[in-house]
């Protein structure tokens, strides 16, 4: 019984290893400081300016894909840049090598660091700070020349930023994000070559297996309360408390806090002191803040507590991530074929180019210069030279600039 032989291209077989996505991410675990939007642009400098692993547009897409979702906007991101690049296997490297250096440092932290005080203050902090300016900056640059760059794709993109920036709520973000898909789908038309196979963001995921996937998370979703109600288990009560969280969170790790709060320390599981001690250990490290769900979760007073409740509440924060994404991407990349869906997804990428310039200005640049004066900004324009002219790639210059910034800031 002969067999058809497979189609070529990425959909049947992945251009890269594990291991090699492992390292990858691992190197950016270690430097990405700033938060999701400036992670976003380290992802960009690495994986599509340097190693061409998905082209400008395809990038776009998927950062404007998990800008919809609930969770960690750039954990998402690099889950799936992981799963097209090496599969599952690659998925999974991607989020722990980006995840682990973070959650390695909280957790020491929450075992006796702490007397080391709020390191979000330090010198060298507010030098990778003044780095992730640069590094925001240079990506934002890049993708306006690339997504925006026509009178009307610059005005929704202009539009966008403005209506971010005005409207400061999580929620404004899929907002600003559906009108410019909209605004492109009634009023841009893409010439022919606007879209070309090598744009696809493809993935080897079965439409069954994505509704398998969106079943899970519902299913935890509702059960876990369920099943803590039923048994108490300390165990799946601390489950239950971060994989709501990521759930039900739009906007990235900022907009958990105040529901972590609640959840610990009003619920007695966190003392105060020491949930403010961990998020500014939080601010000083890199990788996606909501590692910060390990430390607390190597705090609690109450239930597992120590490695046991790091590991329990890390996981459980970041899986219903990977459900959502695994379950969105081939929807997401049906739709892409589409040609009114192309007229769309041109207004949205423009709209994501606006949503970055909006983070950049606040609270990239309020947090990394102006809160901090003359010096950083002297620094970031230094590293922004060093990024965009001299070609310096961005993990060096986060290291450069955490080094001057703990000599000088």
């Amino acid at each position: 019984m002969s067999s058809s032989p497979p189609a070529p291209g990425p959909r049947t077989t992945h251009p890269g290893s594990a291991t090699e996505v492992f390292l990858v991410f691992l190197r950016l675990g270690l430097t990405s400081f700033g938060g999701p939007v400036a992670h976003l642009a380290y992802f960009r400098e690495a994986l599509v300016e340097r190693r061409r692993w998905v082209s400008e547009k395809a990038y776009a897409d998927l950062v404007a894909l998990c800008q919809f979702l609930p969770g960690p906007a750039s954990s998402q991101v690099g889950m799936a840049l992981g799963l097209q690049r090496a599969g599952y296997l690659g998925m999974i490297a991607a989020w722990f090598a980006f995840t682990l250096p973070s959650v390695v440092l909280l957790v020491a932290f929450a075992y006796g660091v702490a007397g080391a005080g709020d390191l979000s203050e330090a010198g060298w902090v507010h030098g990778l700070k003044a780095a992730a300016v640069a590094v925001v900056a240079h990506a934002v640059l890049g993708m306006a020349k690339n997504l925006a760059p026509d009178a009307p794709r610059a005005t929704i993109a202009a539009v966008a930023m403005i209506i971010v920036l005005l409207l400061p709520n999580p929620f404004i973000l899929v907002t600003a994000i559906t009108a410019a898909g909209l605004i492109g789908l009634l009023w841009l038309r893409p010439p022919k070559e606007e879209f070309a196979e090598s744009d696809a963001f493809t993935v080897r995921v079965s439409k069954k297996f994505a509704a398998l996937c969106l079943g899970i998370f519902a299913v935890l979703l509702a059960g876990l309360p369920l099943l803590v109600g039923a048994t108490g288990n300390a165990y799946a009560a601390l489950a239950d408390l971060f994989y709501r969280a990521g759930s039900l969170v739009f906007g990235g790790g900022h907009v958990v806090l105040p529901l972590l709060q609640a959840e610990t320390v009003t619920g007695g599981l966190v003392e105060a002191d020491t949930f403010l001690a961990g998020y500014g250990a939080a601010q000083a490290v890199p990788g996606p803040l909501f590692t910060f769900a390990g430390f607390l979760g190597a705090s609690t007073t109450e239930g597992p507590g120590g490695v046991t409740g790091a590991v329990i509440a890390t996981l459980a924060i970041f899986l219903p991530a990977a459900l959502l994404v695994l379950a969105a991407l081939p929807f997401w990349e049906s739709l892409r074929s589409n040609a009114q869906a192309r007229r769309a997804l041109m207004g949205v990428n423009a709209g994501v180019v606006g949503i970055l310039a909006a983070a950049l200005y606040d609270p990239v640049f309020t947090a990394g210069v102006l809160d901090v004066g003359i010096g950083a900004l002297v620094l970031a324009i230094g590293s922004f030279v060093a990024l965009n002219s001299w070609k310096v790639p961005a993990w060096a210059v986060v290291l450069a600039a955490g080094m001057l910034g703990w000599l000088i800031l």
